[in-house]
């Protein structure tokens, strides 16, 4: 299984220890619609908070250095955005994640 497919399992089934695995301690979200920026505690937080619920995931790329993924995810409050996502992998875990999101219509 790749990083990917194991980390889009650790979210989907709230696996807070798989997320400990898969994230290097110096991981950093960039979230460029908002331009939030978050580390490795507050990304699993959200995750295990039930936020978070991805649709049709699929891994565009995936290559031992990075990581390309695309999902419709949609939010507690409603939303529901495309994400294409690039991670970066560094000693087999995923040192950076940087997102684009497309709103979509109710």
């Amino acid at each position: 299984m790749s990083i990917l497919e194991k980390y889009s399992a650790a979210m989907a089934n709230k696996d807070e220890a798989a997320m400990n695995e898969l994230l290097h301690d110096d991981f950093k979200f960039t979230m460029h619609k908002s331009g939030n920026s978050l580390k490795k505690a507050d990304v699993i937080k959200w995750a295990m908070s039930g936020d978070i619920k991805q649709d049709k995931t699929r891994v565009v790329y995936e290559n031992d250095e990075v990581g390309i993924h695309h999902a419709f995810v949609t939010f507690n409050d409603g939303n529901v955005e495309a994400v294409m996502a690039v991670y970066k992998y560094k000693n087999g875990k995923i040192i950076s994640l940087e997102t684009g999101a497309t709103p979509m219509p109710k």
